[in-house]
């Protein structure tokens, strides 16, 4: 069978096409999907959707040739943002499949499946999967296809879980010509008091304009020059797919994810019944102070949406989040991690509000920090090098923490370095009190991975 076992990711799978994902594999992966979720989890149907990626619909119409051949019966809600296709299984109480490559380059693709109706696989899930993908012993049968549209009940949800209060908001929205342009429109239209500007709005799944990760600040540049020439209240950006947030405030300045966490813990926090927040490890130390200041408690568990959904799920955690721009509401209804939905939810805010989004998190504590940067190398030899890296801390004897790659903590900071789990990538962040605490452990794990990578 002719498959490269490293486009199983630790949350999806995920590769370049067609020299990796193209319509043969698509379809080994209909037959194998669909004869697993008989086998081991007594389903008869799944639904499935894709986005505007350019090899999307060829690669749909082979998965559900696949699909169909096992006897499973299909239900087909076709170009769809990644929430959209969450709230099908939702709806269809199934699990389901989607094609897309999420935030990765335009000539990416990949499949993001689940074995129930609420979460994603992951992990060992997928590596099981894998497995008995690469056996290649499917069951045959015949099963039907319905094609349905998840279009009114995503709207619905949108206008029964915002809840605007009377100042008038305007907003600049860049949906980076993913498919959250084919609803995002629609959406904003159900709020009036929104006056709303588009940009990259062209449903193009070459993103022609910037590529389509909110997580980059370099990618936002637009975006911020439109929030200043409309004098916006603030930007909000998504990525391919739909499932990551990205803002721009009122002053045209970026603003991380961790940070727009902070604003939403401080909004939310008298209203928690749960008040742990969530967060992943990338998110700087500012979001722990804040949440214990706030009267929160602070989480801080795995990078990975996958496991961010599953643990705000199992610990009914009312709000979390991750640095990528992942983030998950569950205070008014079952959460689908939604950009679109996390946008609105800050539009909320502000309209109930007389300070700015600046002048929001101006409270916050300070620290100084990098961006996350990514440093290339190969799916083949990435774990291998953060497996040096830990030899590396041990040996010298340092305090840390090794639930996803290796974040080294001092007294006066931290050290991330972890393997991507969607690119050929070691992925390093660092923060510190100080510039110069800063510069000295940015130096000494930024030169220990590139000599291993050397």
């Amino acid at each position: 069978m002719n498959i490269n076992t490293l486009m199983f990711k630790e949350y999806d799978i995920r590769a370049t096409y067609p020299e990796e994902i193209n319509e043969n594999v698509a379809y080994i992966i209909g037959k194998s999907y669909g004869t697993y979720l008989q086998k081991y989890f007594n389903y008869n149907k799944c639904v499935v959707g894709y986005d505007n990626r350019l090899s999307g619909p060829s690669l749909h119409q082979e998965l559900i040739k696949g699909l169909l051949e096992t006897g499973i019966n299909v239900i087909d809600y076709g170009m769809v943002t990644t929430p959209m296709h969450y709230l099908t299984r939702y709806k269809e109480n199934c699990p389901g499949i989607t094609i897309t490559a999420s935030h990765n380059p335009k000539d990416d693709n990949g499949f993001k499946f689940s074995f129930d109706h609420q979460t994603n696989a992951r992990g060992e899930m997928i590596r099981n999967f894998r497995d008995f993908t690469l056996k290649g012993s499917f069951i045959e049968g015949q099963g039907i296809l319905e094609i349905r549209s998840i279009k009114k009940d995503y709207l619905d949800f949108m206008k029964k879980n915002i809840d605007l209060g009377t100042k008038p908001i305007k907003v600049v929205v860049d949906p980076g010509n993913g498919v959250t342009t084919t609803i995002c429109k629609e959406v904003f239209s159900l709020f009036p008091s929104i006056d709303v500007t588009y940009i990259c709005d062209e449903n193009d799944g070459t993103f022609p304009n910037h590529h389509p990760d909110p997580a980059v600040e370099s990618n936002l540049t637009m975006l911020k020059e439109s929030v200043i020439e409309t004098k916006a209240d603030l930007g909000i950006a998504y990525d391919g797919d739909g499932d990551r947030v990205g803002f721009i405030d009122n002053k045209g300045l970026y603003v991380p994810a961790d940070t727009f966490m902070y604003i939403i813990s401080k909004y939310l926090m008298p209203f928690l019944k749960n008040k742990t927040i969530l967060y992943d490890l990338k998110c700087s130390k500012a979001l722990e102070d804040e949440i214990i200041r706030l009267g929160g408690i602070p989480l801080c568990y795995r990078t990975g949406t996958s496991y961010t959904e599953a643990k705000v799920k199992e610990d009914n955690i009312e709000f979390g989040g991750e640095y990528s721009g992942h983030i998950f509401f569950q205070d008014r209804d079952v959460t689908i991690g939604c950009g679109i939905y996390a946008g609105l939810r800050m539009c909320e805010v502000l309209s109930k509000s007389n300070e700015t989004m600046n002048e929001l998190y101006q409270d916050m504590n300070h620290y100084y920090k990098t961006p996350e940067i990514k440093i290339k190398t190969s799916n083949e030899l990435k774990f291998d090098i953060i497996d040096k890296v830990l030899e590396y801390v041990k040996n010298k004897q340092y305090n840390y923490m090794n639930i996803d790659g290796v974040k080294v903590l001092y007294p006066f900071g931290w050290a991330l370095i972890r393997a991507s789990n969607t690119g050929p990538d070691i992925t390093i962040r660092f923060e510190a009190e100080t510039e110069e605490q800063l510069n000295k452990i940015q130096e000494e794990f930024t030169n220990l991975v590139n000599n291993y990578i050397a």
